[in-house]
């Protein structure tokens, strides 16, 4: 494959501003607060623009166009999902959360039940959603490079890696603030400048073209074109067709002219796969196969009624206990910040999510190509190049390769240091040189497991974060805040019990082990796991009110009254010249139990 030396040009620019604004921060960076959570000095604005530049994640630059592309308005429930979730924020927890005063999610654990067992489970969770959530991103970062310059899918993730290893260990929490709030803005202009003047040639475009999307027929190719299948994939045709093909198809080896009746064929990986101009587009089995069908939702099948309802629960749940988006609100100066943030996060991922959905919609009929090679998160890649020619598409296709690799960073960089500020204060001392080496491990164990997930939908790989996230951290919090009857041996067996139902769940469909019967019951678990995982922290809890905090009054006091009462506090610090000291509390915390 040609190198592309635009995007990869694009790429290298993307990165060296991503390291020099992430060594500018990394100079302000002095104590564990810093590293931790920015000194809590982070405003709505600011703070905004780094949550929802990391928040956009692969799954949201290039999982939603390829899903678009692929299965239609089903997909719309991931972008209203990713969305709604601060929603629920907003209403339930940011404020609240806040007033903790606590560094992490385990932190706020123990100080609202006074167990360090308790943290200890919640350490755990807080890991596996992390790594889970950080496998697609670096797995987008190989396909993303390999997609411009035919580089094997590890160089992409080998490359993220280091970059947000480097600035997190170079400033931590108060150095990616910088990093995010710039990505967001680069991300956006990214999809939007791309979608606006691909809109305006497309409005010049023959009208048959342009209405073609509301047809009842395949998306058909506009010239000859060649697939190249990387993946055994699974074909479904409805009218008779010829291609030729090179390559194992139904089983046997081909090299020349092939007849393809209606029904399902199956096209081995390293096939070649070549139409001619005015061919109907085969697309992969379970998609849609008409345009008309692709318009209409849920008349696939292809995302049943069930996995639908339970994808929205897990989506708008599982913001809620992600990890690496809590601990931003912890930058935030007091509650009523952070509530203001959860405001203006909205504004921002509303607008965003404008664009890769108009996206998808024009890869239907510029690059339908990728319905066949099943291929469908390239489509933002592809889609410049493939509409104009010359510098123009070179042009644009760089600017969405760099948009793209920015998602990646951002997103990295708030996983590995919410993994590491768990890792730094709950398995090491929690000083600044604990901080930085468990932001390498964090950065480097999921590197090894970023290619297991390369043949997923970079949405349904984040959407298993989003599971496990929505079936345990997000009963913790909701319980945790608003019932004073939670005990800490409720709260770990609802974590245990959820959390590790929805990872038993869809770990067998991520890696495709189970029957398509069970797949739909699996893939998307929250519409059982969450109500489960409340149940069990309920009834264990009334099981055992003993365990239910003697000062539980006080401090739901604090999570709740007004931040001008001043009653909040804040995890105590002492600074003596460049180290910095965690202080005991006295009636809450780390050194309760």
């Amino acid at each position: 494959m040609e190198t592309d030396l635009w995007a990869v040009t694009g790429i290298l620019l993307v990165a060296a501003l991503t390291v020099l604004i992430g060594t500018f921060g990394g100079r302000m960076s002095r104590y564990t607060s810093d590293f931790l959570v920015a000194s809590r000095t982070v405003g709505p604005r600011w703070n905004a623009a780094a949550i929802s530049g990391e928040y956009l994640s692969a799954a949201s630059f290039l999982g939603i166009a390829g899903l678009i592309l692929k299965e239609g308005p089903d997909a719309l429930w991931y972008p209203v999902g990713f969305t709604v979730g601060f929603l629920a924020l907003l209403l339930f927890v940011a404020a609240p959360l806040r007033r903790s005063g606590a560094y992490t999610l385990p932190d706020f654990a123990e100080a609202r039940l006074g167990s360090v067992r308790l943290r200890r489970v919640a350490t755990i969770f807080v890991i596996i959603i992390g790594w889970l959530y950080l496998v697609p991103q670096l797995q987008g970062a190989g396909l993303t490079l390999s997609t411009v310059t035919g580089y094997p899918l590890w160089v992409g993730a080998a490359v993220v890696a280091v970059i947000v290893i480097f600035n997190v260990v170079s400033g931590g929490m108060r150095s990616i603030t910088f990093v995010q709030a710039f990505q967001y803005w680069l991300k956006l202009s990214a999809l939007a400048v791309p979608v606006f003047v691909l809109l305006i040639y497309q409005a010049g475009e023959d009208a048959e073209f342009r209405d073609s999307l509301g047809a009842q027929a395949p998306p058909f190719f506009t010239t000859d074109t060649t697939v190249d299948v990387e993946t055994d994939v699974v074909l479904q045709v409805e009218s008779p067709m010829l291609l030729e093909a090179t390559g194992t198809v139904d089983g046997l080896a081909a090299d020349g002219p092939v007849y393809w009746a209606p029904g399902r064929h199956q096209v081995a990986e390293g096939a070649e796969l070549r139409f001619s101009a005015g061919s109907r587009v085969p697309v992969v089995a379970g998609a849609p196969v008409d345009n008309e069908d692709w318009l209409q939702p849920l008349s696939s099948g292809a995302m049943p009624l069930f996995a639908t309802y339970s994808l929205i629960v897990g989506l708008a749940l599982g913001t809620m206990g992600l990890p690496h988006v809590l601990v931003r609100f912890y930058t935030n100066p007091d509650g009523r910040a952070a509530r203001a943030t959860t405001v203006v996060v909205l504004g921002l991922l509303g607008l965003f999510y404008v664009f890769p959905t108009i996206s998808g919609v024009l890869a239907r009929l510029y690059v339908p190509k990728l319905l066949v090679s099943g291929n469908t998160d390239a489509a933002v890649l592809l889609l410049p190049g493939q509409v104009l020619s010359g510098w123009p598409g070179h042009l644009l296709g760089a600017v969405v390769a760099g948009g793209a690799f920015a998602a990646f960073l951002s997103t990295a960089s708030g996983l590995v240091v919410s993994i590491a500020g768990v890792l730094s204060t709950d398995a090491l001392p929690g000083r600044v040189s604990d901080f930085r080496l468990a932001a390498v491990v964090a950065g480097m164990i999921p590197l090894a497991f970023a290619l297991a997930a390369s043949e997923l939908d970079l949405s349904q790989s984040v959407g298993l974060a989003f599971a496990v996230a929505a079936s345990s951290f997000c009963p913790l919090l909701v319980l945790g805040i608003w019932w004073r009857g939670l005990t800490d041996t409720g709260a770990a067996a609802g974590l245990v019990v959820g959390g590790g139902l929805s990872f038993a769940a869809v770990l067998p469909a991520a890696l495709g082990v189970v029957s398509p019967f069970w797949e739909a019951l699996l893939a998307q678990p929250a519409a059982y796991t969450v109500p489960i995982a409340f149940l069990t922290m309920v009834l264990v809890s009334r099981a055992t009110p003993e365990r239910v905090p003697a000062d539980v009054s006080r401090i739901l006091l604090r999570l709740h009254a007004p931040d001008r009462l001043g009653l909040s506090q804040d995890r105590g610090v002492a600074r003596f010249g460049m180290t910095t000291v965690a202080l005991p509390r006295t009636k809450g915390g780390r050194h309760r139990r």
